[in-house]
């Protein structure tokens, strides 16, 4: 089901706030988390409490703390899809080679 995934992922072009003038492509991690939950960290709109400003997750309590993508996590994703797509091109060209010849 790689292809069936991956059709959906949504890719962006954006730039960060801190940044305006770099602009990447990336994607949302919320809209990741439930394709490809083990390449997320952290929870969506999630706000610091008093103990994550103790763990330096954040400067101040009511600070957002965002989530995060791991996207190296989404090449196994992106292995599978291509090996089917693969897959269904070498058939087509046999089917194709085989109609040619008759």
């Amino acid at each position: 089901d790689g292809i069936a995934r991956l059709k959906q992922l949504k890719p962006y072009r954006f730039n960060w706030k801190s940044d305006s003038s770099t602009i990447v492509d990336g994607f949302f991690a919320h809209e990741v988390s439930s394709i490809v939950p083990e390449s997320i960290t952290g929870t969506k709109d999630a706000v610091a409490v008093e103990d994550d400003v103790e763990k330096g997750l954040a400067d101040a309590v009511g600070d957002p703390i965002y989530q995060s993508i791991d996207q190296a996590k989404l090449v196994p994703l992106l292995t599978a899809a291509l090996q089917e797509e693969i897959a269904k091109r070498e058939a087509l060209e046999t089917r194709i080679a085989a109609l040619e010849a008759a």
